[in-house]
This record gives structure tokens, C-alpha cells and sequence, in this order.
């Protein structure tokens, strides 16, 4: 019996030592099983789907996830892939819908760091879709908008080097279309547009592959100006000298601009010389100047000859003249317009003598002249130029001329001879209707099915 007992102790002592631990820790019962949680297994779901180009699969699992955990932490990152989704579909309305998702995303999580990469995305879009500089520049416009956004909302973003590169691609082909419209309306000429889009273009895309010939352009037509001034024979000596002063002081800034802010470039040879033969003083670049117009020349790259033909094939436009350096713009300056420059003209001529306009001083502002050889047509959505004036509208309250009276007999004898006349007349059209009506007669005949004659009676056929 003490036996028993003895043994029976220990056993109940190591019992109430096990129940003891057990209800000092819980233990539970999935802890070393491998599971997650369920908002992190539809996400890592949709994540493979669109890995795998299953965008329908991956967008319904996204919502799916979105609607039934709103709290989750996954949702952000959800709702970018949903617009990541539209992104990597790609077309029209892809993108479309894309761009829908990615600006909802910046509206709801603005602070986040993947805001800037939805921004950068919403850029891209446009980047993609932008076409060559002699066709739409919708979405040319677009993307350079976005950029700008980007780097004046986040300009503390990774994102930036990237956003800056893209946006002086885009602006190169913005230029180079500002620059060909320019550059017909100065072979048409009209020389009020033509300085509106040059000028704008100088100042608004400095790093622009072709700003120097802009401003070369621009010389050349402040020069012809002034000419045509100083041979215009009927406006007033004291008006000819301010305006010729005025075109050549334009000339002289759009000269000395290139080789002070474009020296290495062959167009500066040029203006040296043009200021040279006018006599006016030739400024120095300095050698920072020197430095970075080498440098923007040295970064831009030239395609060969089988690039040139394969971009021919291709809507995009060539981007490979776009400078690897330098800062684009980002606030865009004053825009000119050609009704600005008509202004500028006539208020200067006016200063000088009285009521006397613009068109006294020169007459190379023609806007009706016939296009150069090999000229395209004007597009009709080029902006700042002047419009052709409108016919005048007819006179509404002028009374309509009398008609003439063909039958009012001014003497007895025409009135006879009238009288003759309608009579003859009368019976010309008596015969005429009787003709008719006796052709038609034999016409009407014709078309009768005649009678059968001699033994084909017996034909029944």
C-alpha cells in the first residue's frame, strides 16, 4: 500500500506541473504552418495573373479583394495594378482607361511614393501615342503637360532624371513643328506669322536641335523688313527711320543671340558676318556658353541611313536629336501671335506720324501668296496666325432691283412688232406641242405589239 502511494505521487505532482505550463502558454495550433492571410492571397493571385497577361483574370481578383477587405493594406497597391493592368493592355482604350486609374490613384493617395510613378505613367501614356511633327500634336502636348507635373509636383521623386529626358524629347518634336510652320510662312512670305512662330519657338524651347536657324530666320526677316521700308517711297521719312531702326535693332538681338548662346554651331559664323555687313557691333560668347552648347551638341545622336528608312515606317516621331543635357522648360513664356506683331508695327509707324498703319511701310506681309515649290499647305490647326478678313456681309434692308420688262412697248410700232412677235411665238409652240404630241404618238405605236401577218397566224409561237 505505501507503495502504491509512493508511486502515486510523483505521477500526480508531474501532472500538476504539465496542466500548470499548459495554461501558462497558449499555444496555436496553425503557428508553424506556412499560411497568409486571405487580402495577401487574392493580391499575390492577381500579381501572377498579370504577370502572365491574364488582365481580365487579374483585374476582377483586384476589385474582388478591393470590395470585400476596404481596409486592407494591400488596397493602394490594388488599385494601382488595376490602372498597371489597363497599362500593360495597351491600344486607345486601354490607355484610356489606364489614365483614369492612375489620376484616381494620385487623387487618393497623393503623398505615397508610387504617386510620382502613376504620374510619370499617366506621361507615358501620351509619350507612346505622339505622333510625327507634321501631323496631330495632341498627344504631344499632353505628355509635355504631364512631365511638367510631375516635376513640379514631385521634384523629389527617383523619378525625375527620367521625367526630364522624356520631356525634352517631347519638346524637341513641339519645336521642330513650330519651326516648319514658321519656316513656310517665311517662303510664302507672310512675315507677321512667320516672326509669331520663330519667336515663340526661341523662346520657349532654347534647347531645340534647330533654335539657332530659328533666330538665323529671324534675322533675316527683321532685315528684309527694314529693307522694304527704307524703298517704300510714300510713308513719311520720319516714320521709315524708327520703324528701319526698330527691324534692325530685332535683327541685331535675333544675330547676336546665336553666337552668344549657340557659338559652336556654323549658324554663329553666319550671324557674325550678317552683323558685320550692318555694321554693328559682334558680341564674345563666354566660355561658359562655349562649354554648354558643346556639350548639348556632343549628347544629341544622328540616325543612319536605315534608321532614317525604318522612321518612315513608324509613327513615332525621331527623338534622337533631343539634347541629353540642360534643364527643359517647365513655365512657358509669352507666346506671340501675329496680330501681336501687326500691332507692335502700327503702333510704332503711328508714333511717328499720325493715322498712318502698318501696310505704308511694307508690303511683305501678303498672306494670299502663293506657297513656295515643295510647300505643304498650312494646317488648319496652326495657331497664331492672322486670319484672312471675312467678305461683307449682304445688305439686308437694300431693295432688290426691278426686273426688266421684256413685254412694256415703248411705241406703236413695237408694240406691233411685240404683238407680231408673241403671235409667231404662239404658233411656233402650237406646232412644236403638235409635233411632240404626234412623235410621241409614233412612239407609244412602237411600243404596241404588232399583228401577225400570212401563215405565221398559224405559228403559235
Amino acid at each position: 500500500m505505501q507503495k502504491r502511494l509512493l508511486l502515486t505521487v510523483p505521477v500526480l505532482l508531474l501532472a500538476i506541473v504539465l496542466v500548470g505550463c499548459h495554461k501558462g502558454k497558449v499555444q496555436n495550433p496553425i503557428a508553424n504552418v506556412d499560411s497568409k492571410q486571405p487580402d495577401k492571397v487574392l493580391f499575390d493571385r492577381a500579381m501572377q495573373a498579370l504577370a502572365q497577361h491574364k488582365h481580365d483574370v487579374a483585374r476582377m481578383t483586384l476589385q474582388t479583394m478591393i470590395n470585400t477587405y476596404p481596409d486592407s493594406e494591400y488596397v493602394a497597391r490594388a488599385k494601382l495594378a488595376i490602372g498597371d493592368s489597363w497599362y500593360d493592355e495597351g491600344g486607345a482604350a486601354g490607355f484610356a482607361q489606364a489614365e483614369i486609374e492612375y489620376k484616381d490613384f494620385i487623387t487618393f493617395f497623393p503623398n505615397m511614393p508610387e504617386a510620382a510613378e502613376a504620374q510619370l505613367k499617366v506621361a507615358n501614356i501620351h509619350y507612346r501615342q505622339m505622333e510625327k511633327a507634321d501631323r496631330d500634336f495632341t498627344h504631344a502636348k499632353r505628355a509635355e503637360e504631364e512631365y511638367k507635373q510631375l516635376l513640379l509636383q514631385f521634384p523629389d521623386s527617383k523619378l525625375v532624371p527620367e521625367a526630364k529626358q522624356r520631356l525634352m524629347e517631347v519638346q524637341e518634336v513641339l519645336a521642330e513643328r513650330e519651326f516648319r510652320i514658321g519656316r513656310f510662312y517665311y517662303l510664302r512670305p507672310n512675315y507677321s506669322a512667320a516672326i509669331a512662330r520663330l519667336k515663340s519657338l526661341s523662346d520657349a524651347y532654347p534647347l531645340y536641335s534647330g533654335a539657332e536657324e530659328a533666330l538665323y530666320i529671324l534675322g533675316q526677316i527683321y532685315e528684309q523688313e527694314a529693307n522694304a521700308a527704307r524703298s517704300n517711297l510714300k510713308a513719311p521719312e520720319a516714320a521709315k527711320g524708327a520703324v528701319i531702326q526698330d527691324f534692325e535693332k530685332k535683327a541685331q538681338d535675333a544675330y547676336s543671340r546665336i553666337i552668344t548662346r549657340y557659338p559652336v554651331t556654323p549658324r554663329a559664323q553666319d550671324a557674325r558676318k550678317r552683323l558685320e555687313a550692318l555694321h554693328l557691333t559682334v558680341p564674345t560668347p563666354t566660355e561658359a556658353a562655349i562649354a554648354q552648347n558643346k556639350a548639348e551638341e556632343e549628347s544629341r545622336q544622328q540616325l543612319g541611313r536605315f534608321g532614317r528608312l525604318m522612321m518612315n515606317l513608324h509613327r513615332q516621331p525621331d527623338v534622337s536629336q533631343a539634347a541629353k543635357v540642360g534643364e527643359p522648360t517647365l513655365v512657358e513664356p509669352k507666346q506671340t501671335g501675329a496680330p501681336e506683331v501687326n500691332r507692335d508695327i502700327t503702333a510704332l509707324f503711328s508714333g511717328s506720324h499720325g493715322n498712318a498703319s502698318s501696310h505704308d511701310l511694307s508690303v511683305s506681309t501678303d498672306s494670299t501668296a502663293t506657297p513656295g515649290p515643295n510647300q505643304p499647305a498650312p494646317r488648319s490647326d496652326a495657331g497664331n496666325v492672322a486670319e484672312p478678313p471675312l467678305p461683307a456681309p449682304p445688305q439686308l434692308n437694300q431693295a432688290a432691283p426691278a426686273p426688266s420688262q421684256v413685254n412694256d412697248a415703248a411705241s406703236g410700232k413695237d408694240s406691233a412688232t411685240t404683238g407680231a412677235s408673241d403671235s409667231a411665238a404662239a404658233d411656233s409652240s402650237k406646232s412644236d406641242s403638235s409635233k411632240d404630241s404626234k412623235e410621241s404618238g409614233k412612239t407609244e405605236s412602237s411600243s404596241k405589239k404588232k399583228g401577225k401577218k400570212g401563215l405565221r397566224k398559224l405559228i403559235p409561237f
